[in-house]
């Protein structure tokens, strides 16, 4: 019998390494890691051959390979050597080489594949250009007005998204008349392109159109408030969430709707989620894509919905409980560099490899209580896990071991991007005004596999469960609640240089991506610091000197 075993493991010794290596190149990246303890040999044509590597450091940091790059000249081992360089810079990088941008006026601000995007409410400009661009990225500069889109010239700006990685750009109207009022009934969307204006090529024309929610009985009712909108893209996807409050003869009901439209294939969509809203609760719903086919929608659970075909109703896959009740919620997920572009020779020209979508990480940010919780995206697209489970599924069935949570003073302490959390924490406990911290520190969080089986000596490793004693703050007291969290999604963490610290407004907003950090702090710049290691730096200085 033991023999029998050990015939298939002979044949495949009996190989030339290169052979060897070809055939481990089709097993997934920690098979190939298994091989490696299985015999000499087998190690032996893992450690001299660089694409066996490559594939594993890929799969490790959740990455996906870009084919037909424009640097396809690369060869394996330099992008080897700079997959590792830049997964151990975010460990040992320097936080005091700030650059600045200087920001014009805006409504709304946020940063998405390197470039700052703006939007200024009162005149209805939309500015977008690329923060610090390196000579081979792909970039849109515009500076100029959403409204030269829109199909109605009665019409009035709500909100607006700026996709760069797909030179998209989309702006929801509602129309309105004399008095400046607008009627709900008639809520469009109209799409461009970023850089010259005009119809998006990929798109099926240049106006989405709402659809009726479903639910509503005819009859004698007037819509009073519009109440909220959020517009989001996900690659071909394009969603809008709005509120509004009916009024019927003896009562009033607010309600919410979610309508999804492949912007590339159809103007119009079936594709539509509607409830009721507890008033107090409007600001606990959140949502957001996951990969090209998903949708998380976030109240008083989690509902992950499969959204192939908007000419049908999505499709509910899976209910998550929370452990906690809410009454406000913020979902942040990262989408710079995800695979999901209709042009990826654009993206291609950025990088030779772009985030898996199906394994990154997802934040949910509450308040009262005021948590942070990062979850692994990974459950939702494995959700064999949960076979047998009828009804949703409770947080002790799915969420402490793929999970972590964290207690916050304030929810724009807070970053994500790919497997990396950015995360600024009180310094000590002096308090200021609105008894909020005065002081920060900045503390790097890595959930990829292999920083915690690999990167050791960068940072401190946490494997073991975590818990959290849940709090509420009112009036600068706080007050424990009968409730408390363990979770155990293991990570990396580096505390960055404990000699400086970041006031209150440094956190207005922070981002990261691939190999920046940006802070925003309500002033008329953007500080900015690049993540290179400080060896990088120094040799960078030392061969310019010479």
């Amino acid at each position: 019998m033991l023999q029998q075993e050990t015939k298939p493991t002979n044949q495949l010794q009996s190989l030339a390494e290169e052979l060897q290596s070809h055939i481990l190149s089709f097993l997934p990246y920690r098979d190939i890691l298994r091989c490696t303890f299985v015999c000499k040999a087998l190690r032996q044509a893992y450690t001299s051959c660089s694409e066996l590597q490559y594939i594993v450091e890929l799969g490790g940091q959740h990455l996906l390979p870009i084919p037909h790059t424009s640097d396809n000249r690369t060869s394996i081992s330099k992008r080897l050597q700079l997959l590792r360089d830049n997964a151990h810079a975010w460990f040992n990088f320097d936080i005091h080489s700030l650059k600045t941008v200087s920001i014009p006026v805006h409504n709304k601000m946020w940063v998405v594949n390197g470039h700052l995007c703006l939007w200024e409410r009162h005149h209805d400009s939309t500015t977008i250009f690329s923060i610090l661009p390196k000579p081979s990225q792909y970039t849109i500069e515009r500076n100029g007005s959403p409204m030269s889109l829109r199909s109605d010239p009665n019409a009035y700006g709500f909100d607006v998204l700026m996709d760069p990685a797909q030179n998209l750009i989309a702006v929801v109207y509602a129309t309105v008349d004399d008095d400046f009022q607008w009627d709900d009934e008639r809520i469009y969307i109209d799409l461009g392109t970023l850089d010259v204006g005009g119809i998006h090529p990929q798109a099926i024309g240049r106006t989405l159109f709402r659809s009726e929610l479903p639910g509503i009985p005819s009859g004698n009712r007037t819509s009073t408030d519009l109440g909220k909108l959020k517009l989001k893209c996900f690659g071909r996807h394009i969603a809008l969430w709005h509120s509004r409050q009916i009024t019927y003869e003896y009562f009033d009901e607010r309600l919410w709707g979610l309508q999804i439209w492949d912007w590339q294939h159809s103007a119009t969509s079936s594709s539509i989620l509607s409830a009721t809203i507890n008033p107090a609760c409007e600001e606990a719903i959140d949502f957001c894509f996951l990969g090209n086919d998903r949708l998380l929608v976030f109240s008083d659970d989690m509902k992950l919905y499969l959204i192939e075909d908007t000419s049908k109703a999505p499709q509910l896959l899976a209910c998550f409980l929370l452990p906690v009740s809410l009454t406000r919620i913020q979902c942040i997920y990262s989408m710079d560099d995800i695979a999901h572009t209709s042009q990826p020779q654009k993206l291609a020209q950025q990088t030779m490899w772009a985030l898996d979508p199906e394994h990154q990480l997802l934040s949910i940010v509450t308040f009262s209580p005021s948590l942070i919780f990062i979850i692994s995206t990974t459950i939702f697209f494995d959700l064999k896990l949960f076979e047998g489970i009828l009804e949703a599924i409770p947080w002790k069935n799915w969420g402490p071991l793929n999970a972590r949570v964290f207690q916050t003073p304030s929810r724009y302490n807070i970053s994500v991007g790919g497997n990396r959390v950015l995360l600024a924490f009180p310094a000590d406990e002096t308090t200021g005004i609105w008894h909020s911290p005065q002081k920060y520190r900045l503390r790097v969080m890595d959930f990829s596999p292999l920083a915690v089986e690999r990167r050791q000596g960068l940072g401190r490793v946490m494997k073991e469960p975590s818990t959290i004693e849940i709090t509420e703050s009112r009036t600068g007291e706080s007050f424990k609640l009968a409730e408390s969290l363990t979770t155990s999604l293991p990570y990396v963490e580096v505390m960055l240089d404990q000699d400086r610290t970041f006031g209150y407004r440094g956190f207005e907003r922070i981002w990261i991506d691939a190999d920046r950090i940006y802070f925003y702090h309500g002033s008329n710049q953007l500080e900015v610091i690049e993540v290179t290691s400080r060896a990088a730096v120094a040799a960078k200085h030392i061969t310019s000197s010479n």
